[in-house]
């Protein structure tokens, strides 16, 4: 099947999104936690060595011959360069307040449509580019570029969300013949691979009461990348992408209730418009008769 006639079931996919941010949230939440002791280097490597185990009931519910793949190069990038995203993102996670963390992550809708239209060839509609501009308006109401609140750590974040984007994109093109169990699975290996060779000079054991953390990472954030994983699968990365805005809601409550963050009324505004532009992004193209 053509990634340009693969299903596009869009109401589906907006769902799996939400509930897919809402555990990642939580997982973003874990690592600030656990930054507090622990290098991004070890927090990378567990993140996808326990979130591997944690996959692995999965994979024997399903079957090995699930993980029968047609597309290992594929595979192989998404894993090279969601991983450098993750080294990225979990960076700005333990140096940035957790909402401003995720508000950065925002960014990575913005790449999507245009790197599915040059790469798979797939259309961006009038309303997408609309919902997308409005969505770039929020950001920039959120990150206040050029004032003293701005900070060049988010700038990573910015260049980890384009890393981010590429990999979403190319699961859309591995789904017609992969399955979501096999696409996250093979990350979890290729990443739990790649993600030893850092701690060549950044290794350090995690305390006692580390380890209940570092497993509840994995399983929240296993289970996010798998509804994530379905929903990039089954509908077009530029019409659901934004739905990942709703990470704002999350990071911005997470922050305030663990670490008493307070939300600035230009963050708000542009909360409002990134949700705005969600909303705008759901309505189905009209079919031609």
């Amino acid at each position: 099947m053509n990634p340009k006639t693969a299903p596009n079931k869009l109401l589906q996919g907006a769902l799996l999104i939400l509930l897919g941010e809402a555990l990642l949230a939580v997982m973003g939440a874990i690592i600030k936690h656990l930054s507090l002791d622990l290098p991004t280097e070890v927090i990378v490597f567990y993140r996808n060595l326990f979130g591997l185990l944690l996959l692995l009931p999965i994979v024997f519910n399903s079957g090995f011959s699930s993980l029968k793949t047609q597309k290992f190069h594929l595979h192989l990038l998404r894993a090279g360069v969601g991983l450098t995203a993750m080294y990225g993102f979990f960076y700005v996670l333990g140096n940035m307040p957790l909402a401003e963390a995720f508000l950065v992550k925002l960014t990575t809708p913005f790449f999507m449509p245009i790197i599915a239209a040059i790469w798979l060839g797939e259309s961006i509609r009038r309303k997408n580019v609309a919902a997308i501009a409005l969505g770039f308006i929020g950001v920039i109401f959120i990150l206040r570029p050029g004032t003293d609140a701005f900070t060049p750590i988010a700038l990573i974040g910015i260049g980890a969300a384009f890393l981010a984007g590429s990999a979403k994109v190319t699961i859309r093109l591995m789904g017609s013949t992969e399955s979501s169990v096999t696409i996250v699975f093979y990350f979890g290996v290729i990443s739990s691979i790649l993600a030893t060779i850092p701690l060549l000079w950044s290794w350090q054991v995690p305390l006692a009461h580390n380890w209940p953390w570092i497993v509840l990472m994995g399983l929240a954030g296993t289970l996010g990348q798998l509804a994530l994983t379905r929903a990039y699968r089954i509908a077009n990365p530029g019409q659901i992408g934004p739905y990942v805005y709703s990470s704002v809601v999350y990071g911005a409550a997470l922050g305030w209730f663990i670490w008493g963050e307070s939300l600035l009324i230009s963050t708000i505004i542009g909360s409002a418009l990134i949700i705005l532009a969600g909303i705008l992004n759901l309505s189905r193209p009209k079919k031609a008769n």
